[in-house]
């Protein structure tokens, strides 16, 4: 399939632009179209994001305390779940009635011990990637607990840029699912701080990613997994190679000749339309049934944040 025309851009984008989702209208505006936040119709979709549809969804369970009656990781209706949806939503930052949601996502992230197997840390890092981008992009970098966990992560990370939690001894390479969060949220503290420390760190597991192509063997270079081509939105703690790109694309270094076949796969992944559709949904098991989402995504037909997504990644890389 071709590269994305121009028509076919103006027409995603302008579907993008009719959506009941303030969120959406508002990264469409800034980040495809390039708009300023000064701009009446970006300031009014900015100021109306708490109002949307999912925002509410995402924020209607909360109780007394501020929390949602749930552990913080009960997929997929836990707080870390909400949060990670917030920020990509992008929530207005410092609202105080999150604090108590961060607080308790704070104290559930920074109670984990890391166990250490033939010189290796094994660590769900997807759990600190995502804990750390959430609570910078939603404006709580100030709390220290997030220093905590970025500098965990900076122990943790494994020699070939990346993290994993696999505790059997053989387990010798980094994980896509447990990287690809730690890359954002140590990209998002940078951004909140400056932090010069993790300069390095960002570095290593970008490289990672990229010296894969974002889906194949770094040795034998196949492909690794026919779901890394599935899109799926939220992706909770999984990854896929819209995903990684997103990542990339955050950290700035999406445009990397080594990102072109994944580029090249979203393209191909495009509807004739100009749109693209999400590939069914991420769930987990809870006594043989699908856990239930703090939000119904829509799981048929067009997707509005693949799409938003897709068209960004594409745009930053110079595609569109």
């Amino acid at each position: 399939m071709p590269a994305l025309s121009a028509p076919l851009a103006i027409d995603a984008v302008r579907w993008l632009l009719e959506s009941d989702e303030p969120a959406v209208r508002y990264r469409t505006l800034t980040e495809l179209l390039d708009r300023a936040d000064d701009e009446s119709d970006v300031l009014a979709a900015r100021m109306a994001i708490p109002d949307g549809r999912v925002v509410r969804a995402l924020l209607a369970d909360q109780g007394a305390d501020g929390t949602f009656g749930v552990g913080p990781y009960r997929k997929w209706t836990g707080g870390h779940w909400r949060l990670v949806s917030l920020a990509d939503l992008r929530y207005p930052p410092g609202d105080e009635q999150l604090r108590p949601v961060i607080d308790a996502e704070l104290r559930w992230a920074t109670r984990h011990t890391v166990r250490v197997v033939d010189g290796r840390a094994r660590r769900c890092a997807s759990q600190e990637g995502n804990a750390i981008g959430a609570c910078c992009r939603l404006g709580f970098v100030d709390d220290d607990r997030i220093s905590t966990l970025v500098q965990r992560l900076i122990e943790c990370q494994w020699p070939d840029g990346g993290w994993n939690c696999d505790a059997r001894p053989e387990a010798r390479h980094s994980s896509f699912h447990e990287s690809i969060t730690p890359l954002w949220g140590l990209s998002e503290y940078r951004r909140a701080t400056g932090d010069a420390r993790v300069v390095d760190a960002i570095e290593r597991a970008a490289e990672m990613v990229l010296r894969a192509g974002l889906f194949r063997s770094e040795r034998r270079r196949e492909a690794l997994w026919p779901h890394f081509g599935r899109f799926r939105y939220p992706p909770y703690w999984h990854y896929d190679i819209l995903f990684g790109l997103r990542v990339l694309a955050d950290v700035g270094i999406v445009g990397d000749s080594r990102a072109a076949e994944a580029l090249d796969i979203v393209e191909e992944k495009r509807r004739s339309d100009g749109r693209w559709t999400a590939d069914g949904a991420w769930w987990q098991s809870v006594g043989g049934k699908r856990a239930p989402e703090a939000v119904d995504w829509g799981r048929s037909g067009h997707s509005e944040m693949v799409t938003f997504h897709a068209l960004r990644v594409l745009k930053m890389a110079g595609r569109v």
